[in-house]
């Protein structure tokens, strides 16, 4: 069994409530991680609370969906895709491969600098690919999501099951990413979108529109989890969860965010403009 805690809002109140998913831990995790994480890596084990809704697919339609969530808050849906097959192309032999040659575009994780770097795609995995210190800030870390080359990954991205729960007047525009345990990006908001793990777990904390987090724009999540989180007032905690493959989290418009992935995790993200 694994037991998960969610949020259900009950007229203008909040109440927390008790959820039990029974569920088979090999169905959500590529166990054997395609490659990307062995035994003697390191990893973060700590995935912390869940107080995010958390359903199967097959218990929520388009309609439920559009009515509880689509506008109001956080969902992680189970079973809303089959993407096993878009899982193996993104294992390491198969993306290094295909695209080891090729230049990625990094960028600085934070909101505090825009540098860019572009290297090629093999080089990334074998020397920027690693564990990010507490310690780090966010102008030195390079972060491979989002500045990619659609035309070369095209042939990838359309292998890709996206969620077919997409909003009205909204069309999707795919961000993959890898990136090592403790990188992550820090609060920020945009427009609505799903985030799905292919291989790993990444962690994730939300605030409403209304209610912006305390962070110092150019130090990291894994920093801010570590200094600020702990002592952070009852009526200030975040809404988290962790996601494994299988699980999409959709966040509605203009809600803040970070992420911390745990392990070495290639990710994909739909934003829907």
């Amino acid at each position: 069994m694994h037991i998960r805690s969610s949020w259900m809002d009950s007229g203008a109140a909040w109440r927390v409530v008790v959820c039990v998913v029974v569920c088979a831990r090999g169905a959500l995790t590529a166990e054997d991680g395609g490659g990307w994480s062995q035994d003697s890596d390191f990893r973060l084990e700590d995935e912390g609370p869940c107080n995010i809704d958390v359903l199967e697919a097959s218990a929520l339609s388009h309609q439920q969906f559009m009515e509880r969530y689509a506008y109001g808050r956080p969902v992680i849906i189970r079973g809303l895709t089959d993407n096993s097959r878009f899982r193996l192309l993104c294992s390491r032999p198969k993306l290094l491969e295909e695209y080891g040659s090729r230049r990625v575009r990094l960028s600085t994780a934070n909101t505090f600098s825009y540098r860019k770097v572009d290297v090629p795609f093999q080089q990334y995995v074998d020397e920027f690919l690693r564990p990010q210190p507490a310690d780090a800030l966010g102008s030195d870390t390079l972060y491979f999501f989002g500045d990619n080359n659609f035309t070369e990954w095209q042939s990838l991205f359309e292998r890709y099951e996206s969620p077919p729960y997409v909003l009205p007047r909204t069309s999707g525009a795919f961000s993959f990413g890898i990136a090592g345990p403790g990188t992550g990006v820090p609060f920020h908001w945009h427009g609505p979108g799903y985030s799905e793990v292919i291989y790993g777990r990444k962690r994730w904390f939300l605030y409403p529109p209304h209610k912006e987090p305390h962070f110092h724009p150019n130090r990291t999540t894994l920093s801010w989890l570590t200094d600020t989180y702990p002592h952070l007032p009852e009526e200030e905690a975040p809404l988290e969860c962790t996601i494994r493959p299988g699980e999409v989290l959709y966040f509605p418009d203009r809600w803040w965010h970070a992420t911390l992935n745990l392990d070495t995790s290639v990710f994909i993200s739909t934003f829907l403009g």
